[in-house]
């Protein structure tokens, strides 16, 4: 399949124009992602059609608490992923062709079957999630534009590298994202992510510009991006685009290339929460802590819980919302309700 938001160059290389790594690639070269290949001249784009990953999830585990509650979201990815994450909790799909001679591998599930078990499931939403989606951004497209003229709603979950050229496709087709801002420093971007933050800040800037409604998330390691210092300036580019954008902290697990790292403590979470609020940022919720009292969405002029999340990842929901407002002082909470 032809990987179409790409172009010829004078030089004859081909640019990649998906992502922020924007690869010049010859005949036969793969890009960062590992997906992405020049074949015949042109980009192809290896894993159109094949899923390594399917499942049918709570939208709260994208997570995403402001956009559908309490409704099914039929999740999807491939393998490949332009990032390369010393911590990745995906790495068995993400880093699938690098560490397998560019092998591909996936399940056949085109554009429409995609659609199709979605509906069939009473799924609201679909999710291009698992590994990071725009890498495969012609197939995610293609599904989204599927499901949009079938009713249902799109969720890209992203560590936030897409180019603007992508959003100018994807505008169209996507109503929710979760985007992973994963550090505040270049410097972790670069040695653990093979990635920068720069790009990542445009993109989220990008999606907000584009009416995309986004959350974002923060995994927080020890003693690499858990400094308050660093919160403080996380906190600070949230509120300096939307003090309603709500944020999630969540706890780091050993794993991958991490796995002598330690798990963080439910303190570092808890002081990114406080900082988030006191940073003027009205909906922070922590992850992997199992206090409902933090999962639980608040009305910032009364304080009404409207949205009570309880159980693993909010598995159990009770939406108080009417029509989007606090049923208490009849609020309007943003957020993406029907």
């Amino acid at each position: 399949m032809k990987a179409w938001l790409s172009k010829k160059l004078p030089s004859g290389k081909i640019l990649c124009e998906a992502c922020a790594h924007a690869c010049k690639l010859d005949e036969g070269e793969y890009g960062i992602c590992g997906v992405r290949k020049v074949e015949d001249g042109e980009l192809k784009l290896l894993v159109y059609g094949k899923a390594a990953a399917i499942n049918v999830d709570p939208i709260e585990k994208k997570p995403l608490f402001h956009f559908l509650p309490n409704t099914q979201v039929f999740s999807f990815g491939t393998v490949g992923c332009n990032f390369s994450c010393a911590f990745c909790q995906n790495f068995e799909i993400s880093q699938y062709p690098k560490e397998r001679n560019n092998h591909i591998w996936g399940k056949e599930l085109p554009p429409q079957i995609a659609v199709e078990i979605a509906k069939r499931y009473q799924c609201r939403s679909i999710a291009y999630t698992y590994n990071e989606p725009i890498v495969w951004f012609e197939y995610s497209y293609d599904t989204a534009k599927l499901a949009k003229e079938a009713g249902l709603k799109n969720v890209y979950v992203t560590s936030g590298y897409e180019t603007k050229k992508a959003f100018s496709y994807l505008k169209e087709v996507i109503d929710g994202m979760n985007i992973d801002l994963k550090a505040f420093s270049d410097r972790f971007y670069k040695e653990l992510c093979g990635a920068r933050l720069k790009p990542v800040l445009q993109a989220i800037e990008e999606a907000y510009k584009n009416g995309i409604w986004i959350e974002i998330t923060t995994l927080f390691i020890p003693n690499q991006n858990d400094s308050e210092e660093e919160m403080r300036q996380i906190a600070n580019f949230i509120a300096s685009l939307d003090t309603a954008i709500p944020w999630h902290v969540s706890g780091f697990f050993p794993n991958y290339k991490m796995r002598n790292v330690s798990p963080t403590p439910p303190q570092t979470l808890l002081k990114a929460y406080e900082i988030g609020r006191a940073e003027g940022l009205k909906f922070v919720y922590v992850g992997n802590f199992n206090a409902p009292e933090y999962e639980t969405t608040y009305c910032p002029t009364c304080n009404f819980p409207v949205i009570e999340r309880r159980g693993h990842i909010g598995s159990e929901v009770e939406n108080h919302l009417r029509d989007g407002h606090c049923p208490n002082c009849n609020t309007f909470i943003p957020g993406v309700w029907s």
